[in-house]
């Protein structure tokens, strides 16, 4: 199994390729790419934890190299939110980047699972669809947005707001990767929520991201939760192509029956998707929540075929 991370050197990028040089299984390679000229001392240094993933960095002129015969990449390059910018800010900076490397992906490794966590994600997995069509090697069952971060967030202040053990706290978020399009659907869950928890918790979780720039100062966004989520939706799917099936939620092409991408909880299996699963039911705040963010979501997406075009 190998394992390519693009942007490996930034924040996102080094936490997971951290967490993947600890946790890919024995005999995996795990290649490095970034623009930074430190990524081979990123990868060197990661070579001195002793697991049995064979690793290597590659600078500007490597990512042809750090491409070839990968079945898995992970796509965390880009720049990060800072303090007043929204997803949609990033696009400006972000859209061309993702651009480029999918085109790379689709010359050097057009089989392999790619997870993109670049935001806005919402419009960065719809540039990456039409580039991938554009090169005859599109298949939906092997592109993801990463939405794992907005799942974790979740197990985790739930647990905190009941006092449970984060590691039982299964919930399905689904939507999209930014503000009101991020809905977790706390109902599902079989706890005692009031309708003002319920309110408080959804805002929370959609606006977490903000709460991490701010208590940063300036100083960076969510680096290492991200991290810590590639590196569960990466593990889950190496899992799953290895014939272990498990199910993530993630942003994808489904069924359509709301907007072309949609984060539901989909089957991870040897070829990527396996099935897009239904999310279930919901309750009238979630109802209405799902509603108010059709045209949010239909806009990002809109967005990214139209730049990719």
């Amino acid at each position: 199994m190998k394992v390519a991370v693009l942007g490996a050197a930034g924040g996102i990028g080094q936490a997971l390729s951290l967490l993947l040089k600890t946790q890919l299984p024995a005999g995996s390679e795990l290649a490095l790419f970034d623009i930074a000229p430190v990524t081979p001392g990123v990868a060197k240094d990661l070579s001195h934890i002793p697991t049995q993933v064979a690793i290597e960095g590659y600078g500007q002129d490597g990512l042809n190299d750090a491409l070839k015969g990968a079945d898995i990449v992970m796509i965390p390059a880009g720049v990060p939110r800072k303090p007043g910018m929204d997803r949609a800010d990033l696009f400006n900076f972000n859209a061309g980047i993702v651009k480029n490397l999918v085109e790379a992906i689709a010359e050097q490794c057009p089989k392999a699972c790619i997870g993109i966590i670049t935001n806005p994600v919402n419009t960065t997995v719809a540039i990456a669809a039409e580039v991938l069509k554009k090169a005859g090697v599109y298949d939906p069952k092997k592109l993801f947005g990463v939405t794992t971060l907005d799942v974790i967030r979740a197990e985790a202040f739930i647990a905190e707001a009941k006092g449970l053990n984060p590691e039982e706290v299964n919930i399905n978020v689904i939507g999209g990767h930014s503000g009101v399009t991020i809905l977790p659907l706390l109902s599902q869950l079989g706890l005692d929520f009031s309708d003002e928890e319920i309110a408080a918790l959804t805002d929370r979780i959609q606006n977490a991201g903000t709460e991490v720039v701010e208590a940063k100062a300036g100083g960076g966004s969510a680096t290492l939760s991200m991290g810590q989520a590639a590196a569960r939706f990466c593990l889950s799917l190496v899992k799953a192509m290895q014939g272990e099936p498990v199910i993530e939620c993630a942003y994808v092409e489904g069924p359509g029956e709301h907007t072309k991408f949609f984060a539901q909880p989909v089957k991870l299996g040897a070829e990527g998707i396996e099935t897009v699963l239904p999310y279930g039911d919901v309750s009238p705040f979630e109802q209405a929540a799902l509603e108010g963010m059709m045209d949010t979501l239909q806009g990002d997406i809109q967005k990214g075929i139209e730049f990719a075009g």
